[in-house]
This record gives C-alpha cells, sequence and structure tokens, in this order.
C-alpha cells in the first residue's frame, strides 16, 4: 500500500517550521502499521532538517552557522534574480536535505525521542511550500 498527500506550508520568510505533526497525522491516517515515510519538498530554496526537538537554540544556533557560512549578498554570486537572498538560498538548500526517510513503526513516525520534521525557509519573504508525504508499507 502506498499513500501519498502534498502539504501546503505557509512561512514568514526565513524560519525553521515544526511540521512533525503534519506528517505525523498523515502516516497515522495511512494505515500503514509498519513501512516506510519519505518527506520531500518540492522548491529549490527551502529544505528539510530532522533536528533537535526540545531546545530551539539549536535551530537559532544552525540559522547563525548558515549565514556566515552562506551571507546574504556576497558579491561572489552572479545569481541575484529575486534579491540578494537568492542564491544563498539555493546554496543552503542543497548543503542540506531535499527529502527525509525514516521507518513507520506500529503505525506513527519511528523518530527519536528528541527528534522533529522542520521545514527550513531560506528566502527572506513569505511563501507557501509544498511537501509532498509518501507512506507505504
Amino acid at each position: 500500500m502506498i499513500v501519498q498527500q502534498i502539504l501546503k506550508i505557509q512561512t514568514r520568510g526565513r524560519e525553521t517550521i515544526d511540521i512533525s505533526r503534519c506528517v505525523a497525522r498523515v502516516v497515522t491516517d495511512s494505515g500503514v502499521g509498519t513501512g516506510t515515510c519519505q518527506v520531500f519538498i518540492q522548491h529549490t530554496s527551502a529544505s528539510l532538517i530532522l533536528c533537535e526537538n526540545a531546545d530551539p537554540t539549536v535551530r537559532i544556533d544552525l540559522e547563525a552557522f548558515m549565514s556566515r557560512m552562506v551571507a546574504d549578498g556576497d558579491p561572489l554570486f552572479r545569481h541575484t534574480a529575486e534579491g540578494p537572498d537568492d542564491m544563498p538560498a539555493h546554496i543552503r538548500t542543497i548543503l542540506t536535505h531535499d527529502s527525509l526517510n525514516f521507518p513507520v513503526i506500529d503505525g506513527a513516525p519511528g523518530l527519536g525521542i528528541w527528534q522533529g520534521i522542520y521545514l527550513w525557509e531560506h528566502r527572506t519573504h513569505a511563501h507557501t511550500r509544498s511537501v509532498v508525504v509518501t507512506v507505504s508499507s
């Protein structure tokens, strides 16, 4: 059995959004007891991360690190069609993940106690992002 659903996630600009509950709902509603779940983002300027879910400073530190590694407006970048955050957003996505895979155990996401699924918006402006969740047995 394969179940697939597209989630629409509204961002407010550069941020991380916990989508764990949304994904868990798809897994639970699928009826799959044992299997796998793939989560895929259909964009080149936002990504998915499996991250610490207890302390929000972890995600703040990740953003600080990424801002240092890939600075907006760096004169190195020629691709600036949509602004100074355009190419940095693409690089951030390539350095992180466009998809995540994890087991489905007893009808629920088989994540560790401190793991959460986050959409990481890399653009500085709001966007609606499409996330495809596929659950298979």
